[in-house]
């Protein structure tokens, strides 16, 4: 008897706390209004603000490193001593090199020299083929024309301006791979669709002549140093191993002046995306992100202010009482 009275007694309280709530939320629907209404509003003069995003890529697949060379067990056998690979680029992680080409200043700088990279990528070259929601590039022009009417930009030193770049480049650039077809794919995200197309022409040519002219700085070493071995070679059998070996670096090097690209193929080519083909921004998930905050916020200060309200009146209530008792 008395747990069903202790229970029904925790029931109206819960149901009390909850009224209570629901009334203070009630009372004050106009200011939760007025702050979802001011951080909604702010969210859609941000995603009409950015330029839409665009995504062109190049999906690449290694060649098929078989045609190795065939050689006689010695001559292997030295090749292997000497870390040789005869397998025209085989067992090369194609995928990491990209990686670690497009996270290398030193790579990267002449690059952005040799092209322009630094006026390619500035946005008074780019202000042209921007694309925004609608066509309305209004907010986008206001926002530009005040930040631009508070005072001269500090000028930057030379190699500033080319880090600068740099570190633009790698949040454009990307390089991934399908581990199932072995698929790599280039691409590059920005706000000019015929920039993106353009970058991802430059460095698929400029990694692939890269990583060739390593490889084949390799085997002309190899090459140079296996004819003065041959030279000074006195036993028949040396001089045949060694002769086999470099015909096997011959043929590497012929073959991999063949094909466009070095230990890849072109599956398919850059393209300029269509205009309405948009990677980002996602604007309607902007705003719906940004109205479901803004009530939770508004709530959260219509509450934490009727909590301030509430200690308020308890010290003041508390002041009366101790001095009506003095």
């Amino acid at each position: 008897m008395v747990q069903e009275q202790n229970n029904t007694q925790c029931l109206e309280e819960d149901e009390i706390d909850l009224r209570e709530l629901f009334a203070t939320i009630w009372a004050n629907k106009f200011t939760i209004m007025a702050i979802s209404l001011l951080i909604t509003s702010l969210a859609i003069l941000y995603a009409l603000y950015k330029p839409n995003v665009y995504t062109s890529k190049s999906i690449l697949i290694p060649k098929d490193q078989g045609g190795k060379p065939s050689i006689s067990g010695g001559a292997a056998a030295m090749a292997a001593m000497a870390g040789i690979n005869l397998g025209g680029g085989g067992g090369l992680d194609i995928d990491g090199l990209f990686k670690n080409l497009l996270s290398d200043y030193a790579f990267n700088k002449p690059l952005i020299k040799k092209y322009r990279l630094d006026a390619m990528l500035s946005p008074e070259a780019i202000d042209k083929h921007l694309v925004f929601a609608a066509n309305q590039r209004a907010v986008y022009d206001f926002i530009k024309g005040y930040s631009e009417g508070e005072g001269e930009k500090k000028k930057k030193h030379y190699d500033e301006i080319l880090f600068d770049t740099f570190k633009k480049l790698k949040n454009i650039l990307s390089v991934s791979s399908d581990k199932e077809s072995g698929a790599i794919t280039l691409s590059a995200k920005f706000e000019d669709r015929f920039v993106a197309k353009k970058l991802v022409d430059i460095y698929l040519k400029e990694m692939s002549d890269y990583i060739k002219w390593l490889d084949l700085k390799e085997i002309d070493d190899q090459v140079r140093y296996y004819e003065q071995e041959l030279q000074r070679a006195k036993n028949l059998d040396l001089k045949a191993n060694i002769n086999e070996l470099l015909s096997a670096l011959v043929k590497k090097k012929v073959l991999s002046q063949a094909g466009e690209f070095y230990m890849v193929k072109q599956l398919t080519k850059p393209q300029v995306p269509y205009i309405k083909d948009k990677a980002g921004p996602k604007r309607a998930l902007i705003v719906i992100v940004a109205f479901i905050t803004s009530i939770i916020l508004g709530i959260f200060f219509v509450f934490f202010k009727e909590f301030l309200k509430s200690d308020e009146e308890e010290e003041f209530e508390s002041e009366n009482y101790k001095f009506i008792n003095v």
